[in-house]
């Protein structure tokens, strides 16, 4: 905290005591105040009263007065001197006596502020959910009765057998040490090999064994679902939480709380549980950490990858990033060595997986013109072929029957007249309508050349499933994604049926699927976007992951010109080659995350303030500002990983000064940015 000096010189800290202090042996109360303005992202000197004392301890929520307002805040900590040379403002009150705010977390929320040129405040609001004040009494009363204390054995398993240094990690975790790895699983569809949730399942025993919590994030509901099922099936008599913001204000606080309490030593939730207060926290595990979901939309819009990566350095605990694919943030680890490699050997990668194929134009050439079909000859043959021994998946990049459609005459892309947006058709009868607006335009007509015939520009879910149906008449076929009208299926049974579903809306199937068709690969590899070749490289491991090993005749067919470099780590397996060759390609061209970049965002007279306002640190560069939008710019700025927690100060230094000149206009910084 700034303290100001004197006019002799001296320093402006004092003593509080006497009647200031009346009787407190720490009178001072240092609070985080819930201001949303960057230059006041400090801590705040309060006076703590006779009838506060007890109550208004580190952690707790308080409310207290600022700029003639109630503001609500967190005491932060107690002292006996403060830098404040008037008298100090009392604390209106306490809001709860719960240290809601431990020292761990609140010291986490600083530094993840500081990593992503954010503030305190912002940090903490996606850290400690609301206060319910009924569910927190019944926890409390519930923890004061529980005096029983939880001991685990760790049962040595199998689950990490089949991957090189796997049994060595979990015997670390059972020792009580803080091993970090990012590991690769493998396929499991009744082999009799063990589920990658059955091997985290083993590694949160371990941990528990040697007396410490875990931690555990994953992208989505359908994940926390299934992995607490499985630690309640392979941890019996353990409790395990589920923390999740969609729960409700209610069942979300009860979960925070007996975490916090220590009731439960395990939990489970999505991005916003990479902050529960997790005591003696041993292990920390990010599942699919290359999953957008897990990036915060809200400022300052930290990644959960990185705030575990923090809290594992912070807190000594160990750290287990893993997923199908390899994140190129996750390859930075390993190539740097702060974390290790998990994966099997190519033998048993062999073994474990699917059959890959990925058909060019030189393969295709033979079935004549049948080769620039969507779906080409040999792709129905597959299908076919595999619906003799079981369901089949085919994965389709886009929901809906026809999202883009474009003039019949001059192929210029169908655009809503209104609001510019893209035209789409719903249905084999439906009217045109915009994708954004959903106006509907009964007398589209081209303004480019006047043709009033659409085209399909790109196909989407719906229109699959139904060329599928009539291809496969006697045979089912289930449609699932993210839409109101079919909804998104979780499992099927082993019967052969054609599925049909949207990245991230594959439903399981009991056994594994014996084939599976990967539709319109350029959708998402070719898209011009830093992040595309990983993003194109995780959904199509993710899907093929589903399907039965080439031992038991699964077969994954990519189709649609993909991109040749995530195309052939995926024909061979190997993410943790492609995440090597990204990244160093990245470092290359100094892209993050070989380099520290940040994105600026706002009005032409708002960019050009703060970055007059930067200081930029030795090396740095600024990119733009380049036209971002119809009212908006958008500059980048980078620099070296070295000056990486330079450049991320020098970004809130100067968005405190913008914020204290009252400089007009918002502005958005971005660290990481997703899109440049």
């Amino acid at each position: 905290m700034h303290q100001p000096t004197l006019l002799d010189g001296t320093s402006g800290v004092r003593t509080v005591s006497g009647a200031e202090a009346a009787g407190v042996e720490l009178p001072v109360a240092r609070v985080a105040v819930d201001v949303p303005l960057p230059h006041l992202d400090r801590p705040f000197d309060y006076r703590v009263t006779p009838e506060h004392d007890d109550a208004a301890q580190p952690g707790t929520r308080v409310s207290v007065r600022f700029a003639g307002k109630d503001r609500a805040g967190y005491v932060l900590e107690r002292a006996a001197t403060t830098d404040h040379h008037g008298t100090l403002a009392p604390l209106r009150r306490v809001v709860s006596s719960v240290p809601v705010l431990s020292p761990e977390v609140a010291t986490l929320c600083r530094a993840v502020a500081d990593r992503y040129a954010g503030t305190l405040m912002d940090v903490v609001r996606l850290a400690v959910p609301p206060r319910h004040a009924t569910t927190e009494k019944a926890v409390l009363d519930a923890a004061a009765a529980d005096r029983t204390g939880m001991t685990a054995a760790h049962l040595p398993g199998t689950a990490w057998d089949d991957y090189v240094g796997g049994p060595a990690y979990v015997r670390r975790l059972a020792a009580g040490e803080s091993p970090r790895a990012v590991w690769s699983p493998l396929p499991q569809h009744g082999s009799g090999a063990p589920d990658r949730f059955a091997a985290i399942a083993e590694a949160c025993a371990a941990t528990l064994a040697s007396g410490r919590g875990v931690l555990i994030v994953v992208p989505a509901a359908p994940d926390v679902e299934e992995i607490v099922d499985v630690l309640k099936g392979e941890l019996p008599g353990e409790p395990v939480v589920a923390l999740q913001a969609d729960h409700g204000p209610s069942r979300r606080y009860r979960a925070f709380l007996r975490a916090l309490t220590g009731q439960a030593r395990v939990v489970v939730g999505t991005r916003a549980a990479a902050f529960a207060p997790v005591k003696r926290l041993g292990l920390l595990v990010c599942w699919d950490d290359g999953d957008d979901l897990l990036a915060e939309p809200r400022a300052p819009y930290p990644h959960t990858r990185e705030v575990l990566t923090l809290r594992s350095a912070q807190e000594h605990a160990a750290l287990l990033l893993g997923g199908w694919s390899r994140s190129v943030e996750a390859g930075l680890l390993v190539a740097t060595g702060w974390a290790a490699s998990v994966m099997a050997s190519r033998d048993t990668v062999r073994a474990r997986t699917p059959r890959v194929e990925a058909p060019g134009e030189l393969d295709l050439a033979r079935e004549g013109p049948a080769a620039a079909a969507r779906i080409p000859t040999p792709a129905w043959r597959l299908v076919n072929t595999a619906l003799e021994n079981g369901p089949v998946l085919v994965q389709v990049p886009r929901a809906g029957y026809l999202p883009v459609v474009a003039c019949q005459t001059c192929r210029e892309p169908a655009r809503c007249r209104e609001c510019h947006g893209p035209i789409q058709l719903s249905g084999r009868s439906s009217v045109p309508s915009c994708r954004w607006c959903g106006r509907p335009d009964r007398t589209w007509a081209c303004p480019t050349c006047g043709g009033s015939t659409l085209r399909a520009a790109r196909v989407g879910s719906a229109r699959t499933a139904e060329e599928l149906g009539r291809a496969f008449p006697k045979v089912p076929v289930v449609l699932s994604g993210a839409r109101a009208d079919h909804g998104v299926v979780r499992e099927v049974d082993d019967r052969p049926r054609v599925v049909v579903a949207t990245p991230g809306a594959e439903p399981i199937a009991r056994g594994g699927y014996q084939g599976a068709l990967l539709l319109d690969a350029a959708a998402v590899s070719g898209r011009q976007e830093l992040a595309a070749p990983a993003e194109a490289l995780r959904r199509w491991m993710a899907a093929a992951a589903l399907v039965r090993p080439a031992s038991a005749g699964g077969r994954v067919m990519l189709l649609g010109n993909p991109a040749p470099i995530p195309a052939q780590a995926f024909v061979r397996w190997d993410p943790a080659g492609f995440a090597e060759r990204e990244l160093a390609e990245r470092q290359e061209l100094q892209l993050p995350p070989a380099t520290r970049m940040a994105a600026i965002r706002g009005t032409s007279r708002a960019v050009a303030g703060l970055l007059r306002h930067l200081e930029r640190p030795d090396g740095a560069e600024v990119l733009g500002p380049v036209p971002w939008s119809e009212e908006e710019v958008q500059a980048l700025v980078r620099a070296d990983l070295a000056q990486g927690s330079r450049l991320t100060r020098a970004l809130a230094q100067a968005a405190a000064v913008r914020s204290a000149h009252k400089e007009p206009d918002s502005i958005r910084i971005q660290v990481d940015p997703t899109e440049l």
